[in-house]
């Protein structure tokens, strides 16, 4: 049988690497101030001050924890995406954690940001690529081959 899901899995796998390390990258600054573009926090402090509204059962130091948890997670979770090592798990914590996002935004700001976000695709994309059985041009492949 003859694997058709060679280019898919690699785009679906870069393209959600990318998903998970813009928002990084938005919230450390590197995409330019708050208010330009399409920069949608800028900074850290608006970072948080916008997952406070996600958390508001928590205080602000809990909350910049966990924000700083989410922020690791979404980087090495793009990371693994992209360079297509422990494809299947990353797939399935970027799916969870995904899930995770659409809960608290749905409850506390509403389900529209979710939906502006692209949260629900990037959590059904991410659920689609665990169950991908191989993952060609990547690192899974290389150390599968050995």
């Amino acid at each position: 049988m003859k694997d058709s899901f060679k280019i898919p899995q690699f785009l679906l796998r870069f393209a959600l690497g990318i998903t998970f390390l813009t928002p990084v990258s938005d919230r450390l600054g590197l995409l330019g101030p708050a208010g330009t573009g399409n920069v949608e926090w800028g900074n850290w402090d608006n970072f948080i001050s916008y997952t406070t509204t996600l958390m508001p059962f928590l205080d602000r130091p809990m909350v910049n924890v966990m924000g700083g948890i989410a922020t690791v997670c979404e980087l090495v979770i793009g990371i693994l995406l992209i360079i297509g090592f422990k494809t299947k798990y990353a797939a399935i914590a970027g799916s969870l954690l995904t899930l995770t996002f659409i809960v608290f935004m749905t409850l506390f700001v509403g389900i529209q940001k979710p939906i502006n976000f692209g949260v629900f695709t990037a959590t059904a994309a991410s659920f689609l690529l665990s169950r991908i059985p191989n993952y060609e041009w990547s690192l899974d492949n290389f150390f599968k081959g050995k």
